[in-house]
């Protein structure tokens, strides 16, 4: 058994409320992983042509303001 399998045999077994607390728990662990992959995408550099891009395009005047 993995440890996946594992997990979701755990999270099988939680009571409503408790699936409730892990589901909130889980979407913070999630976002917080996802900043750091930005931030260290940002500083390696990795999103610098789309940055460049999209500058481009506004001083085209190829944007729309939200």
């Amino acid at each position: 058994m993995t440890k996946v399998e594992a997990l979701e045999r755990e999270v099988e077994k939680l009571s409503p409320e408790e699936l409730a607390a892990f589901r909130d728990w889980f979407v913070e662990y999630d976002w917080q992983a996802w900043d750091r992959q930005i931030e260290q995408d940002v500083a390696a550099g990795r999103l610098d042509k789309l940055g460049a891009e999209a500058l481009a395009e506004l001083e085209r005047g190829e944007t729309k303001e939200l």
